[in-house]
């Protein structure tokens, strides 16, 4: 049963327009609390990873300030990855990677997040940088031995003892150079008055390491200050300690006050820069290129307010009642024929009704195919009970005629002679017929039909099923021929198959009249053995054809079954065939007669068949 369900009462298309509508409501309602309530998120966020990178580029500078390469830099860069989630790679100028925290081959980020060089930063990444561009931690030939650091550590606790007892507090911090330096209370550098007994001046004394730096950078000061025809007696030379008191840098003033900030005064204090990058540069890594990506950061997690809290609630509650509205219309549309149906199943046999049809989508055509079952059920039972009627009246005819002949005989009115018993033989012998009949449907409809295949010549085959007929088709008057074309085999029950050939012969001739013939013939098409049994008798009515293989039916209703057979026979033809898997089919014309086909599955011939051939 196929019919055509329009597009729009279509189940498939109103759940689709259903779910559409939920789904843009969704939809909606979500971008609209997401607008509201990322913003701030994503700042803050945005606040975090900029943070973040700054001090990934500090730990970086730091790294370069106190390494004069890069050739180990990979585990640090590993650690600090480890720790914040990022891929961070470094690369020299053409992209040439130092390190990446990234699996090789790992294609960089577009353009660079900033450049590591720890003598030109300007990112204010460590404090006291942005007043000399040098990463204060850059300290090269600065570095104090260990003898120098204790006299200096022992110099700084006299000096805050003596400031004690003054009445001002200090603490000391120890320099990336080794150094250590007396600070504030408050972190200032200069604490602030100095007792003239406390102003000694051993403390801010270079120490030799410092004093040899200091005179290799006089003399590339000097250098720097001839190629400019600058007299460096001109000024002297104030050693100043840098904000974060680290290395003291020389700072050149005019002998005259006008010159502390005339052009000579800067050119002098450009060259003291370009000599201090000179004399470091040899002591840190080269500069480097800083490339940062996502790597497996995790989501940011963050907490809504009451307010937001509450929009998303509200909103969620409306699409939600929404939801619940639109599928409860759609649901009760869809669900009213389907309770009639569950209703009209429900009933029993014999009070099953029709279930009226009121649309036209898959609801509809569900319905029109059970009003179907139902009248197939009610075919299905009248044959049933049919059925029923004519086993008894197969049973009940012979054993009628057994019983009132053996009563008979048994009263004394008959003599039992050959001929009582011939005709008592040929009523059991209808009875057993009959019984092993229903027997073979029985099994068949059961599934316990049990065949033994072999490979079986189907020009054998029906030379066998003529052998057995020809006897009989002779007395009748009828010519029994065979045709094969070649030599097909099948895989097949010989004697099953023989059992349903038989069934068709037997067929043929009761309904052929003298000098009729009745045909058997086999040939191989494709992957399939077809039979066909042909006779010249009356055929069969148009009207009948659908009910030939039906049982204990028969053309000729007044037909006994003593010369028409039990009606079983096409019947088991019919199973016996399907048991092969293959189909049973009838063609006919009234007055000309008929042709039944078989159409049984063959496998390609084997070698011993061919052989045999």
């Amino acid at each position: 049963m196929s019919r055509a369900v329009p597009l729009r009462k279509s189940l498939l298309v109103r759940l689709l327009i259903t779910s559409v509508l939920i789904a843009v409501c969704s939809v909606a309602a979500t971008a609209w609390l997401a607008v509201q309530t990322t913003t701030r998120a994503i700042q803050e966020e945005q606040g975090q990873v900029l943070a973040e990178d700054m001090d990934i580029l500090r730990r970086l500078s730091g790294y370069a300030a106190t390494h004069d390469d890069w050739s180990h830099v990979a585990g640090t860069l590993r650690t600090i990855s480890q720790r914040t989630g990022r891929r961070i790679a470094l690369t020299a100028g053409d992209r040439v990677p130092f390190a990446d925290s990234a699996a090789r081959g790992t294609s960089l980020p577009p353009r660079a997040a900033a450049t590591v060089d720890p003598l030109r930063t300007d990112t204010y990444t460590e404090p006291g940088a942005q007043l000399t561009g040098v990463d204060p931690r850059v300290v090269g030939p600065y570095r104090l031995t260990t003898t120098e650091r204790l006299s200096v550590d022992k110099l700084a606790v006299v000096r805050q003892l003596c400031f004690s007892r003054n009445g001002i507090r200090t603490r000391t911090e120890r320099m990336p150079s080794g150094r250590t330096v007396l600070k504030g209370v408050d972190g200032t550098v200069d604490p602030g008055y100095v007792p003239a007994e406390c102003a000694d001046g051993r403390l801010n004394t270079p120490t030799p390491t410092e004093r040899k730096a200091l005179d290799a950078l006089s003399a590339l000061t000097r250098t720097c200050l001839d190629r400019h025809k600058v007299h460096l007696d001109h000024f002297v030379a104030l050693p100043l300690e840098a904000a974060s008191g680290a290395t003291p840098v020389p700072y050149l003033t005019g002998k005259r006050l006008g010159d502390q900030d005339g052009p000579l005064a800067r050119t002098a204090n450009a060259c003291v820069a370009e000599a201090r990058l000179r004399q470091l540069d040899p002591y840190v890594a080269p500069a480097a290129e800083l490339f940062l990506g996502t790597g497996d950061r995790p989501v940011p997690r963050f907490d809504m307010s009451a307010a937001n809290k509450a929009k998303v609630f509200g909103v969620a509650g409306l699409v939600l009642a929404l939801t619940v509205a639109v599928t409860a219309l759609v649901a009760t549309r869809l669900v009213r024929p389907l309770r009639a149906l569950t209703q009209a199943a429900r009933q029993p046999l014999e009070r099953h009704v029709r279930v009226p049809v009121t649309t036209r989508d898959e609801t509809g055509i569900l319905a029109l195919a059970f009003n179907e079952l139902t009248e197939r059920r009610e075919r299905m039972e009248a044959q049933r009970k049919a059925m029923v009627s004519d086993i008894a009246h197969e049973l009940r005819t012979p054993l009628t005629n057994i019983r009132g002949w053996l009563e008979v005989a048994r009263d004394g009115l008959v003599d039992p002679d050959p001929e009582l018993l011939s005709s008592l033989h040929e009523e059991s012998v209808v009875l057993q017929r009959v019984i092993d009949d229903l027997q073979d449907l029985a099994a068949a409809d059961a599934g316990t039909l049990r065949l033994h295949r072999e490979e079986v010549r189907a020009d054998e085959l029906l030379e066998q099923v003529a052998a057995a007929h020809r006897v009989g088709a002779r007395a009748a008057g009828i010519r029994l021929v065979t045709e094969v074309a070649g030599a097909p085999w099948l895989d097949a029950d010989p004697v099953r198959m023989r059992q349903a050939l038989g069934n068709l012969v037997s067929n043929a001739t009761r309904h052929t009249p003298p000098g009729g013939t009745v045909t058997l013939f086999a040939r191989r098409e494709e992957d399939e053995v077809v039979f066909e049994v042909a006779d010249t008798g009356g055929g069969i009515a148009p009207g009948d054809l659908a009910s030939v293989f039906d049982r204990f039916w028969r053309a000729e209703k007044s037909r006994s079954r003593r010369t028409g057979g039990s009606g079983l026979g096409l019947a088991i033809v019919r199973q016996l065939v399907a048991a092969h898997a293959g189909t049973v089919s009838v063609t006919s014309e009234v007055g000309a007669g008929s042709v039944f086909t078989l159409r049984l599955p063959s496998p390609r011939p084997s070698a011993s068949a061919t052989g045999s051939d």
